[in-house]
C-alpha cells in the first residue's frame, strides 16, 4: 500500500536465497490474504490482548491492523505473536505525535472505502448476525475497561455487538476479534466480491518484504544487488 511498484528484479534476485518450500507457502497464503476486512484497536494497554488479535489477524487471513494510541503506547509480546506481527501490516496513529488520530486513521479508512463500525453493546448497536459484509468493513475494539471511547463511537459509521447470554458483558479482546471475523468470513464465502482478496501488485508488495523479512543477512544482498544494476 505504499503507492510505488515493487521491483521484480530484487523480487527474482531476492527469490533465490528463499528455500523453495518457504515460497510455496507464502504463495498458499497470499492467494488467500485480504484487506476486505481490518481491524482497529484504540488505546490497548496489555500488550498480550493486543499482540493475540495480531495473531488472529494473521490466522484469518486479515492483512492489515491499526492501532491508535493515546494515553498509551502499543508493544508487540512475541511470545504471542508466534511471530505473526511479521507477516501482518501494523499502522499506528499516536495521539502525542497526531492530536487528531482518530481522525487520521479513519480518513484513511474511508478513503480506502471501509465502513467503520465500533464494536459496543451501547443503545442503537446491531447484532453481529445482522451485520452484512457488503462492503469493506473495519471493526474498532477499545481497551479492555473502558471499551471505545465516546470520540470514537460518534465518528463511526454503526456500532455492532456479539449477543451474549451470560453475566459477564464482553470477551477478551482477541476472542470478540476472532468471533467477529469467523462470521463475517463465513457470510462472505456465500458471495465472495472481486475485491476481496488481494490485487497482484499488493501480493507483489508483500512478496518483496517477506523476503526480505526471511533472507538471511539481507542488508548485504541488497547493496550486492543495487551494486548489479
Amino acid at each position: 500500500m505504499s503507492g510505488e511498484k515493487p521491483d521484480k528484479h530484487l523480487i527474482n534476485y531476492l527469490a533465490g536465497y528463499v528455500t523453495d518450500n518457504k515460497k510455496a507457502r507464502m504463495e498458499e497464503v497470499l492467494a488467500q490474504r485480504t484487506r476486505y476486512f481490518t481491524l482497529v484497536l484504540e488505546d490497548i494497554y496489555k500488550p498480550h490482548n493486543a499482540s493475540a488479535v495480531i495473531r488472529t489477524c494473521d490466522c484469518f487471513g486479515v492483512q492489515d491492523i491499526h492501532i491508535i494510541e493515546k494515553s498509551t503506547s502499543y508493544k508487540i509480546n512475541p511470545y504471542v505473536t508466534r511471530g505473526a506481527a511479521q507477516w501482518v501490516k501494523i499502522h499506528k496513529y499516536e495521539e502525542r505525535v497526531d492530536s487528531n488520530a482518530v481522525d487520521n486513521c479513519f480518513g484513511q479508512l474511508r478513503d480506502q472505502g471501509y465502513r467503520i463500525y465500533a464494536t459496543s453493546p451501547f443503545q442503537g448497536s446491531i447484532s453481529l448476525d445482522d451485520l452484512e459484509p457488503d462492503s469493506k468493513t473495519a471493526l474498532v475494539f477499545g481497551n479492555e475497561h473502558a471499551g471505545v471511547s465516546e470520540e470514537v463511537i460518534e465518528k463511526s459509521d454503526g456500532l455492532v455487538n456479539i449477543p451474549m447470554t451470560g453475566f459477564t458483558e464482553s470477551f477478551n479482546i482477541s476472542v470478540s476479534a476472532s468471533i467477529f471475523l469467523y462470521d463475517l468470513q463465513q457470510k462472505i464465502r456465500k458471495h465472495i466480491p472481486n475485491d476481496y482478496f488481494l490485487s497482484e501488485e499488493e501480493k507483489e508488495e508483500l512478496r518483496l518484504e517477506w523476503y526480505k523479512g526471511v533472507v538471511k543477512n539481507v542488508d548485504i544482498h541488497l547493496r550486492n544487488f543495487y551494486k548489479e544494476v
